[in-house]
């Protein structure tokens, strides 16, 4: 698949190394790229993006860190890493791990996903694989029930937010944040609606947390917690109105622990307690939460 630069400009502007590597990493999640092929040269990547070749450089070592590019400083164009052998025991950034944790997950008739985070960006592509699996016939799950806790529009965040300080209500980054949040939620829905027509009850609901939560969890099937701290980093960003320096998170780059109930004690203790939490959460001081 080819991406001119119409297609992967934002608002008309050049797109940062961040977006470069997450065009690139969705290209090996659909897989358009496969384990094993060579990348384009970095001039062919600059070109094609219409950027300077660090913003290249700087999105294939991100790319790099998360496990899915090897050779990158050989002098040749890297190659697409293979996937790495299932091991939860092994932290991996919650781009790479809760892919595979969540295509396990919709194995069984009823699944249920529960998740509290910032916004809804490593649970889109993550369930991808499923969802595609599903449309495929591949595999038939009869009811899906998806909870989400995502904080309130109304609340002052404690990320991401403006080094300068927090502004009024046209305060930019807070504004970039809940477009994020809603677009985000929005597709979710969709991508998720849309197993109907295959006879698949979905459900799938939000709620508005006061806070912003410090980590993100995902609980799958009340069998399994995966867990990610948020690292909080000075980030600029532009953007059409200028550039954004703000504090921020990139969640999809946090590493993602894996405790399960069927690991032992310990690990049966943290999901169950996960759940209470995420349930007492849900029940008492979150309200309804409409993405607009």
């Amino acid at each position: 698949m080819v991406v001119t630069q119409e297609n992967v400009a934002v608002n008309g502007s050049r797109l940062s190394p961040r977006e470069i590597a997450d065009v690139l990493r969705e290209r090996i999640r659909v897989g358009d790229l496969r384990a094993g092929d060579r990348l384009p040269t970095q001039a062919e990547l600059a070109d094609e993006f219409g950027v300077e070749r660090g913003a290249v450089r700087q999105a294939l070592r991100a790319l790099q860190d998360d496990g899915l590019l090897t050779n990158v400083s050989k002098g040749s164009p890297p190659r697409i890493a293979e996937p790495p052998a299932p091991d939860r025991g092994e932290p991996q950034p919650t781009m790479v791990g809760l892919a595979p944790r969540l295509t396990a997950a919709f194995g069984v008739p009823h699944v249920r996903i529960d998740a509290a985070c910032l916004t809804a960006e490593s649970l889109i592509p993550a369930l991808g694989e499923p969802l595609r699996l599903i449309h495929a016939g591949s595999i038939r799950p009869q009811k899906i029930d998806v909870r989400i806790l995502l904080p309130s529009r109304d609340i002052s965040l404690a990320f991401p937010v403006p080094v300068e300080g927090r502004g009024d209500d046209e305060d930019p980054v807070h504004h970039r944040w809940l477009s994020m949040r809603n677009a985000q939620g929005q597709v979710l829905s969709y991508n998720l609606r849309a197993l109907r027509s295959h006879g698949v009850d979905v459900s799938i609901t939000f709620r508005a947390l006061p806070f912003t939560p410090p980590v993100k969890l995902y609980l799958l099937n009340g069998q399994e917690a995966l867990i990610a701290y948020y690292m909080v980093a000075r980030t600029e960003e532009t953007t059409d109105s200028g550039t954004l320096d703000m504090y921020d998170v990139r969640g999809t780059e946090s590493l993602l622990f894996s405790f399960e109930k069927a690991a032992g004690q310990r690990d049966a203790a943290f999901v169950e307690e996960s759940q209470k939490w995420f349930d007492a959460l849900w029940e008492t001081i979150t309200t309804d939460l409409t993405l607009s």
